[in-house]
């Protein structure tokens, strides 16, 4: 963490409210260092909060492709009682994630995997044990839910950003059901957020290796 950075935070102390504002300070050295995009992290910051209002507080949950830790670290912060993974191939993006976890106090529960999203649904010790997946900007429909699917348990849920406006034809019930996933229903607050549900655990042929979900999707979107 930049010495910057960390004299911002050794102003807040670990409350609930100056959290958040140590968390905004972390995605704005995050967006100085290109793990975020353009625009004001105050928005970036009630975008991921938003994920929130369409899910069930997890026990264990997992933010695919976290960047700069959006939505994660701000859900953890949330749901004080949750445990997460952030999932990144990155090892900058990764290494900017677990000092964040630390200046926040998260260290006891919020841990880094620096991994394909691929390679973790094949691990054991990942593979059908969350609650929640959640995914912003990881990827096209076909690629979120191949790599998220593995991940949960029976009756556990992704959560995807949608564009806005949501348009529910971007997940066709027939593609997801090769998953285990249905379609439940969009949230919309502001942004659009798909939930789909864990209906049956996803099959073992399943993620298929590196890269493959990308570029040979299981089904297009409209």
């Amino acid at each position: 963490m930049t010495a910057r950075l960390t004299r911002t935070l050794s102003r807040w102390s670990p409350t609930p409210d100056r959290l958040g504002g140590a968390l905004l300070e972390i995605l704005r050295e995050g967006q100085r260092r290109g793990f975020l995009g353009p625009g004001p992290v105050e928005h970036t910051f009630d975008h991921a909060l938003g994920f929130a209002g369409a899910a069930d507080a997890p026990g264990r949950a997992v933010d695919l492709g976290s960047g700069a830790g959006v939505p994660g670290l701000v859900l953890a912060l949330a749901w004080p009682e949750s445990l997460w993974s952030l999932v990144d191939a990155s090892a900058r993006r990764c290494a900017f994630l677990g000092e964040a976890i630390v200046a926040l106090g998260l260290d006891a529960r919020v841990d880094v995997v620096e991994a394909r999203a691929e390679v973790v649904g094949r691990d054991p010790g990942h593979r059908g044990g969350y609650d929640l997946v959640v995914a912003r900007g990881f990827g096209p429909p076909a690629a979120v839910a191949e790599c998220a699917a593995p991940l949960l348990r029976l009756g556990g849920a992704v959560v995807v950003s949608d564009p806005p406006g949501g348009d529910a034809s971007r997940w066709p019930a027939a593609g997801l059901a090769v998953l285990g996933l249905e379609p439940d229903g969009m949230v919309r607050a502001g942004a659009a957020y798909q939930r789909l549900r864990q209906v049956e655990l996803c099959g073992e042929r399943y993620p298929r290796r590196s890269g493959v979900p990308a570029k040979r999707p299981l089904f297009r979107s409209t």
